[in-house]
């Protein structure tokens, strides 16, 4: 062969070689990857070619559903039972435009496709049945979700509900929210639904119980009176503190003022807890340090993000200097929560001391509802003794009996909490915050803990109060659950 041919022969040599090892690597090394990919048409269109799984309440309720489409190659579109109540639950599943929350982090279940149903998957191949997603069975409470939903009405918010015993999320609602069966396909009515939301300044995507932190005012003042009695500043919660009216500001000039016509001067942890003394708790904050706050903070889930398998943006104690650290320590300055966070707050409070893992799948299933995983309920942390913890009890029971927080009031049950009207805006300009957090106990003991916030409401400037706004739905979401339980 004469040596133009030969290197000819040698180039094609090398492109057959080249291509052979190409193809190997696309079917095999990433194989996995491209099926996987949003791009590939034909993963989605496998994945709309049967009905979804559903997504489960109360045990055995399905709050999801799958409906034919018409004019589309992807055969079926997911519709919701009441869209804009479970959407801060479900999160979306569109055609369209992907998924979220437990629509997205349980779609190898909803879909059929997961591991744990290969078996399921095997036997459909010999009997010719048609291939059907697994179910998904939350934790919430039908009852309580309608009750935190309709509470929050009109008004922008959010509530957070647990059970302190097991850390089962039984209420999550935000308010504005949206229809996610709106935009569940891919014509074009889905895509004006789609943008139309996206343009929305109030903003009724955002998951306000978990992705939304805000100023917890005076709510923090539990976990500031739980740093006081852990830390042995005070022990005895009726005796007089050290607080003297005005109390100066660390390191500043500026007196920290109390809310309304109050005495505060060298109140018990009880009294101030009652009335919602800054003075005594901006003291107990800068006595104690910032570290000590921020490690107080901590074992009740601050800064860190908590997932229940949805991720909930962390809320902030911060490091910060002496004047700040005071200011933190009665839920202002750079102090930020979640709702969530502070349902977490009181339920460890209610539950003796111990804090639980929030979590809101309890089961998952396989298409014959055969249970595949079934959750154990898990202890995160211990932010404060037994012992601690029933005295804080005593403190935020008193709230509700004869303080701020009398409208959370239900006959017959023991219900503890603690009121909060956070600034908002550049020197306190805007309408506050109001905040509500409580647990309930019966005989057979706490069955649910609450936090609501109300970012905004129609109400006038000095009508917006937490005892005001937020305890009233605190109150009905605790009735329902504890109604759900007889």
């Amino acid at each position: 062969m004469n040596k133009p041919l030969r290197r000819i022969a040698i180039f094609c040599g090398v492109l057959i070689f080249a291509l052979l090892a190409r193809t190997n690597y696309l079917q095999y090394v990433k194989a996995d990857e491209l099926n996987t990919r949003d791009e590939n048409r034909r993963v989605r269109i496998e994945r709309y070619a049967h009905e979804r799984g559903d997504i489960i309440v109360d045990g055995g309720k399905a709050v999801t559903g799958s409906k034919e489409t018409e004019d589309s190659d992807f055969k079926y579109k997911r519709v919701w039972q009441d869209g804009p109540m479970w959407a801060p639950v479900t999160g979306y599943s569109s055609q369209a435009f992907g998924a979220t929350q437990l629509e997205s982090i349980e779609d190898g279940i909803l879909t059929g496709n997961d591991d744990q149903l290969f078996f399921d998957r095997t036997m459909s191949m010999f009997t010719g049945d048609k291939k059907q997603g697994g179910n998904v069975v939350t934790t919430l409470n039908s009852a309580a979700q309608k009750a935190a939903f309709t509470g929050l009405g009109d008004k922008k918010g959010a509530v957070a509900a647990l059970d302190p015993q097991t850390g089962a999320i039984l209420a999550l609602a935000s308010t504005p929210s949206y229809d996610p069966s709106t935009f569940a396909g891919n014509s074009s009515a889905d895509t004006k639904a789609w943008q139309k939301l996206g343009k929305d300044k109030d903003k009724p995507m955002l998951n306000r119980a978990l992705r939304e932190t805000y100023p917890p005012g005076s709510t923090f003042k539990i976990v500031t009176a739980a740093a006081a009695l852990e830390n042995e500043l005070y022990t005895d919660i009726d005796a007089k503190t050290n607080s003297p009216v005005p109390f100066r500001m660390p390191q500043t000039t500026q007196d920290l003022p109390n809310e309304g016509n109050i005495q505060c001067e060298n109140v018990s942890l009880r009294e101030a807890l009652r009335i919602s003394c800054n003075t005594v708790f901006g003291k107990i904050s800068d006595d104690l340090g910032n570290q000590k706050m921020i490690d107080e903070a901590d074992k009740f889930g601050f800064n860190k993000e908590v997932f229940t398998p949805v991720r909930a943006d962390a809320s902030v104690y911060p490091k910060d200097n002496p004047p700040q650290n005071a200011m933190a320590g009665i839920g202002q300055a750079s102090n930020r929560a979640t709702p969530l966070q502070m349902a977490m707050v009181a339920s460890a409070v209610a539950n003796d001391g111990k804090l639980m893992q929030p979590y809101m799948v309890a089961k998952r299933q396989s298409p014959g509802l055969d249970d595949i995983y079934t959750h154990e309920p898990e202890q995160l942390s211990q932010p404060l003794s037994g012992e601690n913890a029933q005295k804080l009890q005593e403190m935020m029971k008193t709230v509700v009996e004869s303080g701020t927080g009398s409208n959370a009031k239900i006959p017959g049950v023991t219900v503890g909490g603690k009121t909060g009207t956070a600034q908002h805006g550049l020197g306190n300009s805007e309408n506050p915050y109001a905040w509500f957090v409580s647990y309930a106990k019966t005989d057979s003991g706490s069955p649910v803990a609450v936090a609501v916030v109300v970012e905004d409401s129609k109400a006038t400037r000095d009508d917006i109060s937490g005892g005001g706004l937020a305890a009233p739905i605190a109150k009905k979401v605790m009735q329902a659950v504890i109604d759900s339980k007889k």
